[in-house]
């Protein structure tokens, strides 16, 4: 029975160890950047006409369908679209028999039609804080709306951030945020994981009350004229370390793309009520016109899981959308969530990619604002 005991001791004390994140001594002196008091004090809303004009512009009534679906045991979600070399790919993340997530690649010539090329982030074989969950998303994508939808190099590399986890499942708390890149996002090769990674994780000085327990889904823009005085801004989900668990979404900044330091003292996105679980996470950020616009998914402070947006003028302080969900449950394979967006606009039709949960799993599916993109019947 002692030996028993040792046992379990030793793999709770392992365990434990994965699933935490060494604090470095340069963590110690970490401090999160105030916002200026020039954007604070000259806040304005975003008065309705013009969040009436911006739904009007992205919204996507037609569901087009299933695009994307795993493979027996296979659990499939969070696609990022980008333009390469004239072709389209879909970043995308898959969770085979619950163990976690790994990040693929898929080709469209179309924007409808998609092939599976294969993984671009797999599990390592080290042990380490990113042993089972490989969670991927662009950085550095064209956010113009209507633009090119390519992405930037920088430092002649391309590049995503990914949440990364120790432990198997879904989301298995607590998870990081890390870096990674390639030479050529539109081939399936292992993309290469930055050795200083996670360059953001919960045990750090700096960290905030509402990502205390686990950090999500990050998006990174380069700002050439930097607004805010840094080159790359960094939009992510955190979840607090309360009762209830909620998620809002909060900032970062670096001057290099892989140090990276929190940007104000509190969250920019929140959805209430504090009485339960609510999460307003994955943002995307684009730019319509002279506003910025996030596109985000909420859920738990409505029914179901949704997608919606915000909007500013100055990156920080952000008008909510109170009108009609961008997507929710309509169909038998998206009746449970319809959430997790990529929305980008293409000769003029908009795409909305988004992670769909029904009566076919947990699936990738596709709504446009177009009455004639018809889903081939075979």
């Amino acid at each position: 029975m002692k030996m028993k005991r040792y046992s379990r001791l030793c793999l709770s004390l392992v365990t434990s160890a994965l699933a935490s994140v060494p604090v470095q001594a340069a963590d110690e002196a970490r401090a999160v950047i105030p916002f200026p008091e020039e954007i604070m004090n000259n806040a304005r809303p975003v008065p309705q006409e013009q969040m009436e004009r911006i739904y009007e512009e992205v919204q996507t009534p037609y569901k087009y369908g299933i695009i994307i679906k795993g493979g027996e045991g296979e659990l499939v979600d969070c696609p990022n679209v980008f333009r390469h070399d004239g072709r389209w790919y879909m970043m995308f993340v898959a969770n085979k028999d619950k163990i976690g997530y790994e990040t693929h690649l898929a080709v469209s010539d179309d924007l409808l039609h998609w092939e599976r090329l294969g993984r671009i982030l797999s599990f390592p074989e080290e042990d380490g804080w990113d042993k089972w969950q490989l969670d991927a998303g662009l950085a550095l994508f064209d956010y113009e709306w209507g633009g090119s939808a390519e992405i930037e190099k920088y430092d002649g590399r391309y590049w995503a951030t990914y949440i990364g986890g120790a432990l198997q499942g879904y989301e298995p708390d607590p998870l990081s945020i890390g870096l990674a890149w390639t030479d050529n996002p539109g081939v399936a090769k292992e993309w290469v994981r930055y050795e200083g990674n996670p360059v953001l994780h919960r045990e750090q000085a700096d960290v905030r009350p509402f990502e205390a327990k686990t950090l999500y889904k990050s998006h990174v823009i380069h700002d050439p004229e930097e607004r805010l005085g840094y080159p790359f801004v960094m939009y992510y989900n955190g979840k607090n370390a309360g009762p209830g668990g909620h998620e809002a979404i909060g900032m970062a900044v670096s001057n290099d793309m892989v140090h990276w330091q929190r940007y104000g003292e509190n969250y920019v996105v929140y959805n209430g009520p504090d009485s339960r679980w609510s999460i307003s996470g994955d943002p995307q950020i684009t730019r319509i016109g002279d506003l910025w616009v996030m596109f985000y998914f909420g859920a738990f402070w409505k029914p179901d899981a949704f997608d919606t947006f915000a909007c500013s003028y100055d990156m920080v302080n952000w008008t909510k959308w109170q009108g009609p969900h961008l997507i929710q449950p309509s169909e038998p394979w998206d009746r449970q969530f319809a959430h997790k967006q990529w929305i980008i606009k293409h000769e003029g039709v908009v795409y909305h990619y988004y992670c769909a949960v029904g009566d076919e799993g947990r699936v990738i599916a596709l709504a446009t604002s177009s009455p004639d993109l018809k889903k081939d019947q075979k």
